[in-house]
């Protein structure tokens, strides 16, 4: 059993700054693209920002130079560090993760999402 646990949401002035967490645990064979993702009340899920194995990242255009994606590896945990944040940054973000499970001999490559955590800019 596979899950993503994201953490580091909450309420914070414009201009301000919050880091996400999103960490995955379970039975892993291996961890390959991880991303964050938002979504407001009636729009479709966006992308933030992704970022692959081996650290090559992608980020949308409404927060690069504010965001920055990055992974440990090792603790099988991705961050989103945001800043300058500005009130259309509200929205719930979402962790999605490539992940690949060995069973038996058989491999098998899914994505899986997080709960989501609420992340609040006013104004």
């Amino acid at each position: 059993q596979v899950q993503l646990v994201e953490s580091g949401g909450g309420l914070v002035q414009a201009g301000g700054s919050l880091r996400l967490f999103c960490t995955a645990s379970g039975s892993i064979f291996r961890l390959n693209a991880m991303g964050w993702y938002r979504q407001v009340p009636g729009k479709e899920r966006d992308l933030v920002a992704s970022i692959a194995s081996e650290g090559s990242t992608d980020d949308a255009n409404s927060v690069k130079g504010r965001f920055t994606i990055s992974r440990d590896n090792a603790k099988n945990t991705i961050y989103l560090q945001m800043n300058s944040l500005k009130p259309e940054d509200t929205a719930v973000y979402y962790c999605k993760a490539d992940i690949m499970t060995l069973q038996g001999d058989q491999l098998h490559d899914f994505y899986i999402w997080g709960q989501g955590t609420q992340v609040t800019v006013s104004s």
